[in-house]
């Protein structure tokens, strides 16, 4: 392997779901997998496709209800490609022995190249190497390479393409109980000889799907069509040395697309007048070369290298070409269907990498939220609040996607889900559209739509805060916090629990900058805003009240995640790690053994330390104090020692933020948890999730630890703030970003030393702030900072 390349050796069955993932291709609009084009889907392989914000919803019979779901749908197979000798078995590596199998994932150039050589017997091997691209600068394009060399023998084989409708959403074991029939009407086709289409509809939501395949070769290429298969055939003569190539190219459409008005006309025109594989490849270099320049990340080692391929799978789930979709972070990327491809908090991780490198991506991914803004102010009159009531899981429309029983898969008993109950999901895009806005300088954003979003997100809280007469304080009850493992109080009747430190905390934070916003409106703007919500004066007094008055709880000295949380009783941990070995889901093991995880100060993830990744010290220490309580450095480093003894570390957006916080607070050990942020995916710490798509949230969030968690910077009143903690394992490391108009900053972190480029430009100078230190950079120049201890 070298920095540029993740590659596999070696054909394992075991591994090929991972390898799937990890190998997955994709440019924003529409990825696949890493599936062997010659393989069927079955336990081994799984040949998925996705198109962004393309979900279908079916209701399906379990275990004696009915469940209602959505899902990011599978569309049609275009990867299909087999090949055979004449008169023998279609060849794959599970019927045939092989004696060489490598998998290079190319970084730089978003290729994926395999090479395969099929021992064929009588000292006869057919060596195959394929090379596969989803074509970053055309997003609605992909195409297959493959070229066949025959080693000591000569012969005739035949090759079958095909694009195949008869594919359903299986990807998930969990999930197959469940419908996963969601294509109807296919229909397949021949354009020309050398072209074939396929064109079908999602069964509930109506959209319309084409694809069209060019075949080139070095014969006579003839087509046909039968059921949902569209076919294409030709033989090759393979002569002892000597490598014939096949050519297939393929063209994706949806009605969702605009400035189209037939899917199938369009796919097939497009594929008709789509380049050969070479002129195709140079293009698609060119656009991965610019998104490269744009996301420059230069770190030594291993662990540059995964950061590497963390930043190529985010690119390739949010490109440029997401600005102009209507679609939000899917957690699990376009890579697989595990959480059914649905939107939750991930976001929370991924828009401050985007923030600073692609802004018209991030402000694409808040307006998806503004789209659905009515839908979240439904969602709160239903549920007699006011304000907007954001979903824990989006789709298509904005509706809760969150399923509302959940199997256990260590007792095989179904559950009650009460992850709805995550109402910090509406303080998460609050923060995202005040992130993105400090970073990108986007005014006209923030006084549009994103004013819009903080008011009724602002306004859902100051509603669900009651007064407790006792306390004199305002309470959040009933919610479920980033935890996830307490979602009721031991032996309560109904779920939720009080004051989740987190919640509240993030509601005032929510409340304050709204309240910062509306003040600072132009005026026309306010009595707009004014006029068309209804909000009075009143009402923002309510908001400036409950900002300094909501509970936050304590115990022993550190912040508790909830009220009553110090009366839990603690956990075996070492008991449980003995009996089990792996306990990364404790709910899971202890609900086989007709227990709960309420009973325990136990926490899945990061929850009360979440609040240290989304403050610095210093605004985390403002907003305690706008509430009238104190947060010393003493009582947060007791805080995370209570926390970090008592996570099981479920989730792998955990290591993350704990190794985000410990940078600050216990330096020595913060390591550790950043290698398991980076390692999460690649090697499966989760024991066969990652086969069923990666982990967007984390990698994006290894992306932003180095480019903000380590250096402190933060964009906020007009300038970049820094204040750099650098590890001993990663103490030199650089970086670009875009920043108010300025293309190309770059930042190097140097052992001791920052400098800053700020390329020539007409835009304004750039104000840097450093603790007791501040400096303006002019376009053009570079400043060179020594830091201290």
């Amino acid at each position: 392997m070298t920095d540029w390349t993740w590659e596999y050796e070696g054909y394992v069955p075991a591994d090929e779901r991972l390898r799937e993932s990890l190998c997955t291709l994709g440019n924003g609009y529409f990825a696949t997998r890493g599936a062997l084009p010659e393989c069927d889907a079955d336990e081994v392989h799984y040949p998925g496709t996705y198109v962004a914000g393309c979900y279908n919803r079916l209701t399906s019979d379990v275990a004696g209800r009915r469940v209602e779901n959505e899902d990011m749908v599978n569309v049609p197979n275009w990867l299909p490609l087999r090949f055979k000798l004449s008169g023998g078995p279609w060849l794959t590596p599970d019927n045939t022995p092989v004696i060489e199998h490598r998998q290079c994932l190319h970084l730089a150039s978003g290729l994926l190249e395999r090479r395969t050589r099929f021992d064929l017997g009588g000292e006869r091997t057919l060596a195959v190497r394929q090379q596969r691209l989803v074509h970053m600068g055309d997003p609605h394009v992909a195409a297959l390479r493959t070229e066949f060399t025959a080693e000591g023998f000569s012969g005739e084989l035949d090759v079958e393409a095909a694009l195949d409708g008869g594919v359903t959403n299986a990807g998930v074991a969990r999930y197959r109980d469940l419908d996963g029939r969601h294509l109807t009407h296919v229909h397949t086709g021949t354009a020309a000889s050398d072209t074939v289409w396929l064109r079908c509809r999602t069964r509930t939501s109506d959209i319309r799907l084409a694809m069209a395949a060019r075949l080139n070769a070095d014969a006579p290429v003839t087509a046909t069509h039968k059921g949902p298969r569209a076919l294409q055939h030709v033989r090759l003569s393979l002569a002892d040395g000597r490598t014939v190539t096949v050519d297939k190219t393929i063209v994706l459409h949806t009605s969702r697309d605009p400035a189209i008005s037939d899917p199938l006309r369009a796919a097939v025109d497009r594929v008709g007048r789509a380049p050969g594989f070479d002129d195709l490849l140079d293009d698609h270099l060119t656009a991965w070369d610019q998104l490269w320049r744009r996301s420059a990340l230069d770190v030594d080692g291993e662990a540059g290298r995964i950061l590497r391929l963390h930043l190529f799978h985010v690119l390739q789930t949010l490109s440029p070409h997401t600005a102009d979709l209507d679609v939000g972070v899917p957690a699990r990327g376009l890579h697989g269907e595990a959480y059914r491809g649905h939107v939750f908090w991930d976001e929370l991780f991924v828009l401050p990498y985007l923030n600073l490198h692609f802004p018209e991506v991030s402000r694409a991914l808040l307006r998806y939220r503004h789209r659905r803004l009515e839908q979240a102010c439904t969602a709160a009159r239903e549920a007699g609040r006011k304000g907007a009531m954001y979903p824990w899981q989006s789709g298509s429309d904005g509706r809760e996607e969150t399923q509302r029983h959940h199997l256990n898969p260590n007792s095989g008993r179904w559950l009650p889900d009460y992850s709805h109950l995550q109402h910090h999901v509406g303080s998460a895009i609050a923060y995202n559209v005040w992130q993105y806005c400090e970073a990108s300088g986007d005014t006209e954003f923030l006084h549009t739509k994103g004013a819009e979003m903080l008011l009724q997100i602002a306004r859902f809280w100051a509603d669900a805060a009651v007064y407790d007469e006792d306390m004199g304080r305002h309470r959040i009850k009933g919610v479920v916090g980033p935890d996830e493992y307490h979602d009721a109080y031991p032996g309560a009747a109904a779920p939720g629990l009080d004051d989740n430190a987190y919640t509240n905390v993030t509601a005032a934070w929510v409340l304050t900058r709204t309240l910062e916003l509306l003040r600072a409106l132009p005026e026309p703007r306010r009595r707009e805003l004014v006029e068309r919500t209804g909000l009075d004066g009143g009402e923002m007094e309510q908001w400036e009240d409950v900002s300094r008055t909501l509970h936050v709880p304590f115990h022993d000295g550190v912040v508790s995640q909830f009220e009553g949380y110090g009366d839990l009783e603690e956990l075996d941990w070492e008991g449980y790690r003995r009996r089990y070995g792996d306990i990364r889901r404790l709910d899971r093991i202890l609900e086989a053994e007709s227990d709960t995880v309420n009973r325990y100060r136990a926490s899945k993830q990061a929850d009360v330390l979440m609040l240290g990744y989304l403050f610095s010290p210093a605004e985390l220490r403002g907003l305690f104090g706008r509430l009238g309580l104190r947060l010393g450095e003493d009582t947060w480093r007791r805080t995370v020692d209570h926390y970090l003894s008592r996570t099981s570390h479920g989730s792998t957006l955990s290591g993350l933020v704990h190794g985000w916080v410990l940078a600050r607070a216990r330096r020595a050990e913060a390591w550790k948890f950043c290698q398991e942020a980076l390692q999460g995916d690649i090697a499966d710490v989760q024991g066969g999730t990652t086969g069923e798509g990666i982990h967007l949230g984390a990698m994006a969030g290894t992306l932003d630890l180095v480019q903000r968690g380590l250096t402190g910077l933060e964009t906020r009143s007009g300038a970049l703030w820094l204040d750099p903690v650098p590890l001993p394992e990663l103490s030199s490391y650089g970086f670009a970003l875009r920043y108010q108009g300025h293309w190309g900053v770059r930042l190097r972190l140097e052992r001791g030393r920052l400098d800053i480029d700020v390329p020539s430009s007409e835009a304004s100078p750039i104000d840097v702030r450093l603790p007791g230190r501040a400096v303006c950079l002019q376009p053009g120049e570079t400043g060179r900072l020594v830091l201290g201890d």
